[in-house]
């Protein structure tokens, strides 16, 4: 029913592919207008809100690595019970 499309990337030019399987995906979701960005350039708007969902940016709130005592930003308010991790020092202990 359904074939692959060629289409131009209205922000960088590129040309990319819109598969059948995506396109039936749009059907079926309800979507009438095929994609205008490739991948990239959708996943770098996503980016540039740093939310990813047209939401403002999360507010972060400064604190020190329990394990490292380097400065660091997290998500949540820091409480004085519970250790705060650099971004590093998390991965590691996961």
């Amino acid at each position: 029913m359904y074939n692959d499309k060629i289409i131009t990337c209205k922000d960088c030019g590129q040309e990319f592919v819109f598969t059948a399987n995506e396109q039936a995906f749009y059907a079926e979701k309800g979507f009438t207008n095929e994609p205008q960005r490739c991948k990239a350039c959708r996943d770098a708007r996503k980016n540039a809100s740093g939310r990813g969902d047209g939401r403002a940016p999360r507010e972060m709130f400064d604190a020190v690595c329990a394990e490292c005592g380097a400065p660091c930003k997290v998500p949540f308010q820091p409480r004085s019970d519970r250790p705060v991790y650099c971004s590093d020092c998390f991965s590691h202990r996961r």
